[in-house]
């Protein structure tokens, strides 16, 4: 999921408004812990319920404008962290990232790995009363993977049930691999035993939609959508975005009746010091002052490190980038080591390679394409591009509209320029248009970020590199890495499938797809009578678990 801050599809309002970190699980080598998943067919079993917890009350956010509430249709973190409260799936993500039943009490998985078999929760209805069955989700999953609604993250994220492909183009009238035996059970049957799968469903293109809703109202359903999340969209303008309790929610009972997003305002961290918000993300510009052990503002700080990662996107096909020496010169360029330490002062860690540090297959002793502005140089004068003129103009696309340009962007392009002599431009786009515009590979230059969807290395190797990925933004293919992360796909052995993505991942890099830059370490303020909130590496309904006592 890509970062907004950055472009994440980072965390920028997710984390700007308050928590954590992308639409993440466990991933393969962890999955639940508390839950008794098998390939052999013993099915996992609802966790006992918590109590709920006394309080109510409305608990205030800094938060932005999403780009679309649509669970379909969803790529950034901004819209992800509505969504993820205002529906549900079959499977969701807890704050340690584990899967855990959400909609689906209970599922088996057949002895040849490929067939899920899905339990719905009994009672379990949309905000309406209106009960949810098998049949609302082959209604969800084919919606979403429908080539009239055009989703952009669709077959990333469900390509791997049987039939998906054929449907997304037209080719059949419905997804074969989905069947629904009763009322409440659910068949999936995949392309292939994948370790990932089941993370993949938390995913929000895989979450329940009401039919009726949608058949009789037309677009205008998201204006107030009859979800299964545990809140309910009560108001959205360009001001305030208002969540309340579902009374009808089937889980444990929210103990906050009211959320409210703030989206404007003045400085998020100036509105928590007035009591106007109770959770804020701490920015760079504010970390000395919060960190002074002398400010009672540290007794409120609190800290994670994100399955994220900022980079730079290349498009390989557009000039200059066409050529592999101009890119890793622009790699060799950049000091991301003063990018972290000094313009983020702290808040991430300098990135040597795609995946974040937190990562299970993380590899400590990959250390990419250190910063090298001689060796920058060298290849800049070896390209196809360094005869006096031939370098065409550079322009460096980021999300936003406050026309001003970031410490961070500027401080890649003083590098840029000093040690290669390239004066880059920069145009700032709205967050919608730059998304869309991602979509059909436009950029030519462009600075983004992507958060863990689940911690799995599929989620970041994969979906963003394979040469037939929707989410492959910078049209980057490599026939050895498409055969790399294809037999890691269906790798069962941990330790092999490991070394797979690691081959791939220093491939990647080494070829500058991207030039990743830095992985977030979020920081946080919370006011001493929130109580349950955890911060996490990635998104997930966390709000739920989120009380005050005052």
């Amino acid at each position: 999921m890509s970062k907004r801050t950055w472009i994440i599809l980072i965390l920028a309002l997710l984390c700007l408004c308050v928590l954590g970190v992308t639409c993440a699980t466990t991933g393969y080598l962890v999955y639940s812990r508390t839950l008794s998943v098998s390939s052999r067919g013993k099915g996992a079993v609802v966790p006992t319920e918590p109590a709920e917890k006394a309080g109510g009350g409305v608990l205030r956010l800094f938060g932005g404008i999403p780009p679309t509430l649509d669970p379909a249709m969803v790529q950034d973190s901004t819209s992800a962290i509505y969504v993820v409260h205002l529906f549900s799936g079959l499977v969701s993500l807890d704050s340690k990232l584990e899967i855990v039943p959400d909609l689906a009490t209970r599922w088996d998985i057949s002895e040849d790995g490929r067939t899920y078999t899905f339990y719905l929760r009994p009672g379990a209805t949309f905000q309406d009363g209106r009960r949810i069955t098998a049949a609302d989700f082959i209604y969800s999953i084919e919606r979403a993977c429908d080539p009239q609604l055009g989703s952009p993250v669709a077959e990333a994220y469900l390509g791997d049930i049987v039939g998906v492909s054929e449907y997304i183009q037209g080719r059949a009238e419905h997804i074969r691999g989905l069947s629904a035996p009763a009322e409440d059970v659910l068949q999936i049957e995949i392309d292939a035993p994948k370790a990932y799968f089941l993370a993949k469903l938390t995913y929000s293109t895989a979450f329940v939609v009401d039919q009726a809703q949608i058949e009789s109202r037309g677009s205008s359903w998201l204006s107030k959508p009859n979800g299964s999340g545990p809140f309910v969209l009560s108001s959205m303008n360009r001001e305030k975005i208002v969540l309340v309790r579902n009374e009808r929610y089937y889980g444990k009972r929210p103990s906050l009746e009211r959320v409210e997003f703030i989206l404007r305002g003045g400085l998020p961290i100036t509105m928590y010091e007035n009591d106007e918000l109770d959770i804020v993300e701490v920015a760079p510009s504010e970390m000395d002052r919060v960190l002074d052990p002398e400010n009672p503002l540290s007794a409120e700080h609190r800290q994670v490190s994100e399955l994220s990662v900022q980079y730079l996107g290349l498009n390989v096909n557009l000039p200059p980038f066409d050529d592999l020496a101009v890119r890793q010169a622009f790699a060799h360029a950049i000091d991301k080591r003063k990018l972290a330490d000094l313009v983020l002062k702290g808040t991430a860690t300098a990135a040597k390679g795609i995946l974040p540090p937190a990562m299970p297959d993380y590899d400590e002793t990959f250390e990419g394409l250190p910063y090298d502005p001689e060796r920058a140089r060298q290849l800049l004068a070896s390209s196809r591009y360094a005869a006096e003129g031939a370098m065409p103009k550079v322009v460096l696309s980021v999300s936003g509209t406050s026309g001003q340009m970031s410490p961070f962007t500027e401080a890649i392009l003083d590098m840029i320029e000093k040690n290669l002599g390239i004066a880059m431009t920069v145009e700032e786009v709205e967050w919608g248009d730059f998304l869309r515009d991602l979509n059909e590979g436009r950029y030519q230059l462009f600075s983004s970020g992507w958060i863990a969807d689940y911690p799995d290395s599929q989620n970041f190797l994969d979906v963003l590199f394979h040469s037939a990925s929707p989410q492959n933004h910078t049209g980057y293919r490599n026939e050895q890495v498409d055969r790399l992360l294809e037999r890691a796909r269906v790798e069962n052995d941990p330790a092999k499938r490991r070394e797979l993505y690691r081959q791939a991942e220093r491939i990647i890099v080494n070829e500058v797809a991207w030039i990743p830059l830095t992985n977030a370490i979020n920081h946080f303020l919370v006011k001493p009578y929130v109580k349950g909130f955890e911060p996490g590496a990635a998104i997930y309904p966390w709000l739920k678990d989120v009380y005050l006592e005052r």
